[in-house]
């Protein structure tokens, strides 16, 4: 069995809906991954295990999506020199500012990249993960060129429809 691009973590199957998006922004892109329900408290030794060979396996992103105390990207930046993408998930305690503080304040020496604490978030961390992984491989950043494309043309439709509807003349 081949190993997964990109590996995503999830502390809890109630992170799903926020993340979504972002496995199909990867299924658009031709990027393999695997989804995760391993917590950081709960499951540690789990969570070690898979960190620590996804490397040696052949994976190259692991994105950790967490709400609250939300360890666990850092836990996975702790074990392993993959790059990892941390999405913050909302919380009904602070919005989702628990989260997002407790992922952008690392230590040193335990790098982990961190996205929109919002819907957006993973959608972007797919497309970071892409661009990482297109620093090497020419077809995920022509995929990625393409779809940079089609993000401008869809902006442009949109002026081009929005200034017909309130021009002045």
């Amino acid at each position: 069995m081949t190993a997964p691009d990109v590996i995503w973590f999830l502390g809890s199957d109630s992170d799903l809906p926020h993340v979504e998006g972002g496995f199909k922004q990867l299924r658009d892109l031709g990027i393999s991954f695997e989804v995760r329900i391993l917590s950081a408290h709960r499951t540690p030794d789990q969570v070690g295990q898979v960190a620590s060979g996804a490397r040696e396996a052949g994976t190259k992103v692991l994105i950790g999506v967490a709400g609250g105390a939300a360890h666990l990207a850092g836990v996975l930046a702790s074990m392993t020199t993959l790059p990892v993408i941390a999405v913050p998930i909302p919380t009904e305690f602070a919005g989702g500012l628990d989260s997002l503080l407790s992922m952008v304040q690392m230590p040193s020496g335990i790098p982990v990249a961190t996205v929109a604490a919002n819907k957006a978030g993973g959608k972007n961390a797919a497309l970071l993960a892409a661009r990482i992984m297109s620093v090497s491989d020419g077809a995920v950043a022509a995929r990625l060129d393409e779809h940079k494309q089609g993000m401008a043309e869809a902006v442009l439709a949109k002026d081009k429809k929005v200034r017909s509807k309130y021009a002045s003349n």
